[in-house]
């Protein structure tokens, strides 16, 4: 849907179909990242939550980060499709029906969904991709309330609270403070396996018991698994755009500003006649990433040591660049300095 909204902006007599048998709706999750600016006001309808604070806790330390340029932004998903859906030329038609099968000949793609057989020159693949067995994964269970009395530090997200167990692999409580009564909290996990939906639930409980907040109601649920590993497309023979081409950070999990630029790059493209779909992530990036998480997988003992030691050397303007691809060769050398190097260096040849 990102790249039909850009394409209605920036290639308005374009030809294009969109395959989503969900409603926005059913589709209806929370969606978080840095922002500033335009970028903010323009995305402002679908804005759940905007911060200036965020923490990083664990047993011996907290590290708050403060930003004037940057915000901490939590979408919701609908509100957000709904905004791209509102803002489609009309000659993007949205199908509501899932692609069954795509047949190729003569260059001409030939898609099934529902009772209708479309044609197409070019198509551009969203779905998830292709688990990878072993890989590693952000997987979480967010319980999302109204408490029975006002929260402390609604002002501040919670990126990661370490204290919580650690038994079975890096483990943290993500919390946002939509107000003083109104919260979601996540346990999230980044391992290699999920574990029962009851284990995250009662690390929730725990988590709320411990600082005295009481449950007033609860406003929904929600769970996911994020792969932090190459991802695979579904399907070879079309151009993969979304997580399956890559736009998801290995290291954590990040993914909706790296989308926001390459949908509206490949816009830009195919207004000028070229359909190749834009690289999200340069192979730097993802090559230190890639590093990052073999330390973790080696070395479990050091993964809340590596996290908090990373948002330590860093302010909350950088800690902002550093989450969003953007941060200078300063900034990448702290946050290098701050690492144990024995682990780094003996894994390095091994990505």
């Amino acid at each position: 849907m990102s790249l039909a909204a850009n394409l209605a902006d920036l290639a308005p007599h374009a030809e294009v179909r969109v395959f989503e048998p969900k409603t926005e709706e059913e589709r209806d999750c929370h969606w978080s990242f840095w922002g500033s600016g335009r970028h903010v006001e323009a995305l402002k309808p679908a804005c759940k939550g905007t911060w200036k604070r965020w923490q990083l806790i664990d047993h011996e330390k907290k590290v708050v980060h403060e930003s004037v340029a940057q915000n901490y932004i939590t979408l919701s998903a609908s509100d957000y499709l709904k905004l791209c859906k509102a803002n489609l030329s009309p000659t993007i038609q949205l199908v509501r029906n899932a692609v069954k099968k795509i047949d190729y000949k003569n260059n001409v793609a030939f898609l099934s969904a529902g009772d209708i057989t479309y044609t197409a020159a070019h198509v551009f693949d969203s779905r998830p991709p292709e688990k990878k067995s072993g890989g590693m994964m952000q997987h979480f269970l967010g319980r999302e309330i109204r408490t029975k009395e006002p929260i402390t530090e609604s002002d501040t997200v919670t990126l990661m609270d370490f204290r919580v167990d650690q038994s079975r692999g890096l483990h943290f409580i993500y919390a946002l403070p939509f107000s003083d009564t109104h919260l979601l909290i996540e346990s999230t996990m980044i391992s290699q396996s999920k574990e029962p939906q009851q284990w995250y639930l009662e690390t929730i409980d725990n988590w709320l018991n411990e600082r005295g907040i009481s449950v007033e109601s609860d406003i929904g649920y929600e769970s996911g698994v994020i792969p932090m590993d190459n991802c695979q497309p579904q399907d070879s023979r079309t151009s993969a755009i979304g997580a399956a081409s890559g736009t998801i950070r290995q290291s954590s999990g990040y993914s909706f500003n790296y989308i926001q630029q390459q949908t509206k790059q490949l816009a830009g493209r195919i207004s000028r006649g070229c359909y190749e779909v834009p690289t999200p992530i340069s192979a730097k990036l993802v090559f230190m990433d890639r590093l990052f998480n073999r330390v973790l997988i080696k070395h479990p003992e050091l993964s809340v040591k590596l996290f908090m030691q990373m948002a330590g050397a860093l302010n909350g303007e950088q800690f902002a660049r550093f989450m969003t691809g953007t941060a200078s060769f300063s900034e990448w050398g702290r946050v290098i300095l701050s690492m144990p190097k024995t682990p780094f260096l003996r894994h390095m040849w091994s990505v």
